[in-house]
């Protein structure tokens, strides 16, 4: 196969995980009539077909479903090579990922001894929900991230790490803000700030089945994606927002912080995330600060 281009073969993939040229078109960013040209050209090299085509669909032939993993594998190690290149090249750094999910502040002691023991290294930090960063580990792009668990991991190693329990924030002068500690319960008739399901999909599914279990069902409203927005609506008695606990740390004047019953059982955990085959050699010091910082 070495006269077959890597190109070739990832467009091969993307059909392949379709099953539809249309769609594996449109995920590539291209039409299709050029897509069906290179599937074409790639048969005619084989020699051999690589997709039926009916009118019931697309299924790959047997030489298709032979060669399909022998492709991923292939395109995975160009992968790998061209970070290891990139690492090689660059001046030594370490690119790491931080959750938009948790105050930023929770991660302040770590970064600071994580900042005094890399030496040379230089740090480099992108927040961004925890999905993307997912991505960008996978990619390569970063080295680790710091995430909010459960999330959609396959393929990376896990470091579970610190709980962050949900709590309420609402409206200093509201009624409810009187109670030392809430329920879902009690704000049920409230509107609700919450986040959409694809910033964080695997952790919006455990709270709706913790939200369900309580018979909890109130209307919900679009949280801004900053925070500080967010913190000012609810000031401003538009509504209350389920947060993380570390974002006591925001303090806004009109806003109260109060302990919620299920908080535990809505609880997201921070875990450290990194791909093996991507180790980089300052790994190890950061999952000890980690552990050190962000475990209770």
């Amino acid at each position: 196969m070495r006269n077959l281009d890597t190109h070739a073969l990832s467009l091969f993939c993307a059909v392949a995980r379709c099953l539809n040229f249309r769609q594996a078109a449109e995920q590539l960013h291209m039409t299709q009539p050029p897509l069906s040209r290179a599937i074409k050209t790639l048969e005619d090299k084989l020699g051999t077909r690589l997709f039926e085509r009916d009118t019931q669909g697309v299924a790959l032939t047997q030489a298709g479903r032979t060669l399909l993993p022998q492709a991923l594998h292939i395109l995975d190690l160009l992968d790998i090579a061209q970070a290891s290149l990139r690492r090689d090249a660059a001046p030594a750094r370490l690119r790491l990922g931080l959750t938009s999910s948790v105050a930023a502040g929770l991660f302040r002691p770590l970064l600071a001894a994580l900042e005094g023991q890399l030496g040379k290294v230089r740090l480099e930090l992108t927040a961004a929900p925890s999905p993307r960063l997912i991505a960008a580990v996978r990619k390569g792009q970063l080295d680790a991230a710091l995430l909010a668990l459960p999330s959609a991991t396959l393929e990376l190693t896990v470091q579970p790490l610190a709980r962050q329990p949900m709590m309420l924030a609402l409206r200093a002068g509201h009624r409810l803000a009187k109670k030392r500690k809430l329920s879902l319960s009690d704000i049920a008739a409230e509107p609700i700030y919450w986040f959409e399901r694809a910033r964080q999909p695997a952790f919006f599914d455990h709270c709706q089945q913790v939200f369900r279990r309580h018979g909890f069902a109130p209307t919900f409203l679009r949280e801004a994606v900053d925070h500080h927005v967010l913190l000012a609506d609810v000031a401003a008695g538009k509504g209350m927002a389920l947060l993380a606990d570390s974002f006591r740390a925001l303090r806004l004047a009109g806003v109260a912080y109060r302990p919620l019953l299920e908080g535990e059982e809505l609880a997201a955990r921070i875990g450290l995330a990194w791909r093996e085959e991507h180790g980089h050699a300052s790994l190890p010091l950061l999952r000890q600060l980690a552990q050190e910082h962000l475990t209770k």
